[in-house]
């Protein structure tokens, strides 16, 4: 995958493969991003999940947007429902899980490229939709996926925690094909 970006608002933003001097940086945007975020979902153990972006890069695809020589954001694209990574995914979906923005750089579009790269990489896997799960909390990141096409599947939200809810999205990407096939991602 070629580093893809913008320049929105000022920021030089490219979005590439995490490489393996970027794991422990990326790890420490993540949990601080799930961790600005109110609720419960940050029980059990899941920091350190969050924090293995190392561990997630073997088994899934993980980008990482950069603005120069910071680290601002990262996503991991499960490629399909036999990855270890795979949470009710079915045959033919890929997932999104673990999208985040340094909390600094949330609401400047960092989101955005991230999705839009996930999206591709979605596509260039001959995928046929895109699934993700999300706290009732993360408001602003509903808004982003269903701005997107999202739509919400509420009989794929699951209690993986009996205090965790999370909701599920799902894009089907032969319908919102014709949309975003002009992207440069």
């Amino acid at each position: 995958m070629e580093p893809s970006g913008s320049d929105r608002g000022g920021h030089g933003v490219i979005v590439r493969p995490v490489g393996r001097e970027d794991a422990e940086t990326a790890g420490r945007v993540v949990v601080a991003a799930f961790e600005a975020v109110p609720g419960a979902h940050m029980n059990g153990g899941y920091a350190a999940e969050l924090a293995d972006v190392a561990g997630r890069a073997k088994v899934s695809e993980v980008l990482v947007a950069v603005d120069g020589r910071d680290l601002v954001g990262c996503v991991t694209l499960v490629p399909d429902h036999r990855s270890p990574l795979a949470e009710q995914v079915e045959e033919g979906e890929c997932q999104i899980r673990m999208m985040a923005v340094a909390p600094s750089y949330q609401g400047r579009g960092v989101g955005q490229l991230l999705l839009d790269a996930s999206l591709q990489r979605a596509r260039a896997l001959g995928r046929r939709a895109v699934l993700l799960h999300s706290t009732p909390a993360m408001t602003a990141a509903h808004r982003l996926y269903q701005r997107n096409g999202f739509v919400r599947v509420p009989e794929r939200d699951w209690l993986p925690e009996p205090d965790l809810l999370l909701i599920a999205f799902r894009l089907d990407l032969a319908a919102s094909g014709a949309r975003n096939a002009g992207s440069a991602w």
